[in-house]
């Protein structure tokens, strides 16, 4: 694998020479700004073998480098041995950004080349005007994969079926009156939607087009005077066409929406998100286009009534699952068997898929035995999946897609006796976890604003993580969304009622263990004052913590309770779906501590 990789960057290196591009840069997305891509656009990993969701890979006449995060940097280090891609670990003080790379290590004159396909306005406004500062060009039309590539799959073709109103809440109808009205008050008369969730929710209409994600590979235009869905037309049924058409919406192929563009009159104000909009689409449509915030993921972000009741059914019937997954997993540790991280993601997964409405994982699972745990986006294969042993500590991470709404939860539990660094540790991520699950905070608070919260008794100890603390998740849908978001780093967007939120704070010793406790919350309304409304976050996961780890030395009273008040709500709320076997164990499990 590692002279393939050679190989394939040689091939490039060939075709740079042949455009006069001095470098080029490959992220991990496609056409519509996904964090997950289906197979097509696996580029990046293709080129590189780093099988990471987040990274960009740069490549030179004679140099090849890969900035990926703190999530990746174990893992990464090792996909990428002895392929001649160096590592860049993003976001550490050593590390320069990917444009102070290419100013500093290219010449004057030089052009750095692109596929324009694959790179939102944003990033290549901000990347052409730093080249240009260094007297250097970028040429956005460089794409040349489909050459070097010959075996490249073709573009899903999943079908499309109806997210039925029962679990969406709201017609597909009502979402586009919605959203023509917020583009209209932007100036628009019409809105390009390129990201596939957006697209998704806005017609209630999901797929299997990515991993995980129920989305369908497409473009939305809408305008007053009719909408188009530019979708694979082999995805779609009579049925779907019908559907489609009593919401205002016509289709057409994929492959049109540039010509579509191209057409429209030359008075059109057509509103694109410069964030979530590749920069070809903004050169077809020229004086057209119109920048603007877009209206739908706010929409999206905050669940409606029968969303919010199909999220706690969801979280019932998830947790139900867990129950019967991790006894299985504490007999197979009890009698001997073995017990691999493989095996504990399919014991997940057998569960998880006897409850109603499931439909798939919301994310690969990931199951890391005592170093790996360290690893924070660990992913087992049959050469790296370790057997676990009856001690230190297990990490699982995992999620369903259930058609009522999407689960996410991470718990470490300790498969063998604790021992006080492993409690310690364990406690100190709790004390965050439970500080920012029980804030209250004023209305217009964003996540940036709480993080802290989540990590200050680390950091009293010196110790951090550095992924973020809290991801929006959708509805039946990816299991990371915006706008809101809970990290150190500026996130503008209000923590509003409605939203559903992770709370994740870890933990990492690389080559010892990790720690991760994750809950979902949901924003709620707490109460009024004359300062003004304050809100709260309601607990919505549903699955007990290991009580062997807690440290009951370094935790106050009130911590102590609200472990012991959400162990007896999981039991209260668990327990009739479960046998009287599983009852008994869930019992054990949330005992006072």
């Amino acid at each position: 694998m590692k002279e393939t990789i050679t190989e394939r960057l040689a091939a490039l290196r060939a075709l740079m020479t042949e455009a006069n591009v001095r470098a080029t840069l490959i992220p991990q997305t496609d056409p519509h700004h996904s964090e997950y891509i289906a197979d097509h656009w696996q580029v990046r990993r293709w080129l590189s073998g780093f099988t990471g969701s987040a990274g960009t890979l740069v490549v030179t006449a004679d140099k090849a480098l890969l900035w990926t995060d703190s999530r990746y940097f174990l893992q990464a280090a090792q996909q990428l041995e002895d392929t001649g891609i160096e590592l860049m670990k993003d976001g550490l003080p050593d590390t320069p950004s990917i444009n102070y790379f290419l100013t500093h290590n290219l010449q004057k004159g030089d052009v750095v080349g692109i596929d324009g396909n694959l790179f939102s306005i944003a990033e290549t406004e901000e990347l052409a005007s730093t080249l240009a500062r260094a007297g250097m060009k970028l040429n956005p039309e460089f794409d040349v994969i489909d050459r070097i590539w010959t075996d490249r799959p073709s573009l899903p073709d999943a079908p499309v079926f109806i997210h039925e109103l029962k679990f969406a809440g709201e017609e597909a109808s009502s979402k586009i009156g919605k959203i023509l009205a917020g583009a209209s008050e932007q100036g628009a008369t019409a809105i390009l939607i390129s990201a596939l969730d957006e697209i998704a929710w806005t017609l209630n209409i999901r797929s299997r087009d990515v991993n995980c994600n129920p989305v369908a590979t497409a473009f939305l235009y809408l305008s007053p005077a009719g909408s188009t869905l530019f979708i694979k037309e082999e995805k779609l049924t009579d049925e779907i066409r019908t559907y489609l058409a009593d919401n205002g919406v016509t289709t057409a192929p994929y492959s049109d929406l540039h010509s579509f563009l191209t057409a429209l009159p030359a008075d059109a104000r057509v509103l694109v998100e410069a964030p979530r909009t590749s920069v070809a689409v903004l050169h077809t449509l020229g004086d057209r286009a119109l920048q603007g915030s877009s209206p739908v993921p706010m929409l999206k972000a905050i669940k409606n009534d029968v969303q919010i009741a199909g999220i706690r059914a969801a979280m019932e019937h998830d947790g139900a699952a867990l129950v019967g997954a991790f006894m299985e997993i504490e007999r197979m540790l009890n009698t001997g068997e073995e017990l691999t991280e493989l095996a504990v993601s399919d014991i997940l997964t057998r569960f998880r898929s006897q409850q109603p409405y499931y439909f798939d994982e919301s994310f690969e699972t990931i199951a890391g035995y005592g170093p790996h745990g360290a690893i924070v986006h660990y992913s087992a294969t049959p050469e790296s999946s370790s057997t676990v042993e009856p001690r230190g500590l297990l990490l699982i991470d995992s999620g369903a897609q259930y058609l009522t709404g999407t689960t996410d939860i991470t718990r470490t539990i300790c498969v063998g006796t604790p021992t006080d660094q492993e409690r310690r540790d364990f406690t100190l991520v709790m004390k965050g976890h439970i500080a920012l699950g029980t804030a209250i905070f004023p209305e217009g608070t964003c996540g940036m604003q709480l993080d802290a919260l989540a990590r200050q008794f680390l950091w009293k100890e010196g110790l951090s993580y550095l992924h973020g603390t809290g991801h929006g998740v959708g509805h039946f849908l990816n299991v990371h969304e915006g706008p809101q978001s809970i990290r150190l780093n500026y996130m503008p967007a209000p923590l509003t009622p409605g939203m559903l939120t992770s709370n994740e704070p870890g933990l990492y010793r690389a080559g010892i263990h990790g720690i991760r406790c994750e809950n979902l919350v949901l924003t709620v309304p707490a109460f009024t004052t004359e300062f003004g409304r304050f809100f709260r976050f309601e607990t919505m996961t549903l699955f007990p913590f290991d009580r062997n780890l807690f440290d009951t030395a370094i935790m106050t009273p009130q911590e102590v309770e609200w472990v012991n008040a959400y162990h007896a709500e999981v039991y209260t709320r668990l327990l009739p779906l479960l046998t009287p076997e599983q009852g008994k164990w869930l019992r054990e499990k949330t005992l006072p501590l």
